[in-house]
């Protein structure tokens, strides 16, 4: 049986098939395609339908090379489309990066306290989150929320245009921040409170429901009439867990992209007041578990850097860029990369060595020390999230996995064992794709576990081990003194 995941990033989309012979799992990318946010009348937005067109043209190239028993989208998570009643696409979604949420978590705790929103939800609070994007629309009184009839997330939205479906996947749900993190269904008071419409909630059903076949149109092409819509770990984070062969409870895993986080697969929610003063997040996972979390910005910076320093020319590869950090000088500078100004789209290396100097640090001046910068700052973030986690969960953690694509960036990754002081084991990059593929296959009944497709996972893709050298305490200080200073 043959699988396809299509795995939507925030700067790329693919069609990935999988090969299952019974004991190793073949990928094939099958296609990919650019994710380019649009800005209209002053709103960014997501350009679905373009990416739709792309996701349907990979599944008849991946079609016509062989039937398809089933394809199932992760993307990342936050951002929504509105439907109407006839289940027709109101509007374009709007980016998670547009600044429509400024100031909106102050109006939430003006009804929701901040304890009160974080003790329901166990959810990070983030400007970005659905809620908070919910609630900039209520307070403009938005027509769209007047007109629609169903929420979907991301993934969800896609899943509808495949297959007619309006359901919402758990694991996607669980990153709005509108979802009771021990009831794991909507919570429904919290969101009446802040005066955001419940009507337009969707069911809430696991990672692995099957909803479909494919939208006629698709279902007529060579390869596609008989292949199913799975819901995976919809949520890209969810199903790179699934793909990431952790070693123990004890291991924690880093999620490696655009966004990175930091993570314990755990059986509870761990809500408490350091996983509060920390802004530890509680997503759903497959397989009943909960995904104890730490977000970090991640490989953002350095794409948003590549992007500004060459806007008029073919920038270098990410690769040649780790080789020019590589030749620079060691601990030049920090960032905190939790800084606000470091979130949103434009000119990021000015905003680099602004920080610089408001903190009295040198101010990097060419590429490399900029890109060496970033991504110490990064390792060091990733140890300070993992002594949080431990601290949080009262486990101690005694590896670490890095998977997806910023598990290909051996310099992250040999920082990250130096920061950390932990043996870091890095792949698979493409943990998100074989996770998708996983709970495929468990749907169809190829896999019978989670813990299976891990020992799947494990005899078909190598790994690369990067041990602990030198002694970072010192960095670690500088570090934290660092954020400490910007976060007064």
């Amino acid at each position: 049986m043959r699988y396809a995941a299509i795995d939507l990033g925030a700067e790329s989309g693919r069609v990935v098939v999988g090969d299952f012979d019974g004991r190793r799992l073949v990928l094939d990318e099958v296609t990919r395609f650019p994710n380019v946010p649009v800005a209209v009348g002053g709103t960014l937005h997501w350009d679905v339908l373009k990416l739709f067109s792309d996701i349907s043209a990979g599944l008849r190239k991946a079609g016509a090379a062989g039937e398809l028993a089933s394809c199932a989208v992760d993307t990342w998570g936050v951002d929504f489309g509105l439907l109407d009643r006839r289940g027709r696409l109101l509007a374009n979604p709007v980016h998670y990066r547009d600044a429509r949420t400024s100031g909106m978590l102050e109006r939430a705790f003006n009804t929701v306290p901040r304890e009160e929103l974080y003790g329901v939800t166990g959810i990070a609070l983030m400007e970005i989150n659905t809620i908070f994007q919910l609630l900039a629309m209520t307070h403009v009184d938005d027509p769209l929320l007047r007109a629609a009839d169903r929420m979907l997330m991301m993934a969800d939205l896609f899943a509808h245009f495949l297959s007619g479906s309006t359901v919402s996947e758990y694991t996607l749900a669980s990153t709005s921040q509108a979802l009771d993190a021990r009831a794991r269904d909507w919570a429904r008071p919290v969101l009446e409170r802040l005066g955001i419409p419940t009507t337009l909630l969707p069911e809430i059903v696991s990672p692995g429901t099957v909803v479909g076949g494919l939208v006629p149109d698709l279902a007529s092409a060579r390869g596609l009439g008989s292949t199913r819509v799975v819901l995976p770990g919809s949520h890209d984070t969810a199903s790179a867990v699934v793909g990431t062969p952790l070693a123990s409870p004890s291991t924690a895993f880093i999620s490696s992209g655009t966004w990175s986080l930091a993570g314990l697969e755990i059986r509870e929610p761990v809500i408490n007041a350091a996983s509060l003063a920390a802004n530890l997040t509680n997503e759903g996972g497959a397989d009943g578990t909960i995904l104890l979390l730490s977000n970090i910005v991640g490989l953002w910076l350095v794409q948003e850097s590549r992007r500004a320093l060459w806007p008029d020319r073919e920038p270098p590869t990410y690769e040649a860029l780790a080789g020019m950090a590589e030749g620079a000088a060691p601990f030049t500078a920090f960032i905190d990369p939790d800084d606000e100004r470091f979130l949103r789209p434009g000119d990021l290396p000015a905003r680099v060595r602004e920080f610089c100097a408001e903190t009295g640090q040198p101010v990097p001046e060419d590429a490399g020390t900029l890109i060496r910068v970033l991504l110490e700052s990064l390792a060091l973030r990733y140890a300070l999230a993992l002594d949080r986690l431990a601290e949080a969960s009262g486990r101690r953690i005694d590896g670490l996995r890095i998977v997806g694509g910023g598990s290909s960036n051996r310099l992250l990754c040999r920082l990250t064992a130096n920061a950390t002081g932990l043996q870091v084991k890095a792949g698979p990059a493409e943990a998100t794709a074989i996770g998708n593929l996983a709970l495929q296959a468990i749907a169809a009944g190829e896999l019978a576990s989670v813990a299976e497709a891990r020992e799947l996972t494990a005899r078909s893709f190598p790994l690369t081990t990067y041990d602990p050298a030198g002694d970072w305490s010192e960095a670690r200080a500088r570090f934290a003194a660092v954020c400490a200073r910007t976060a007064r």
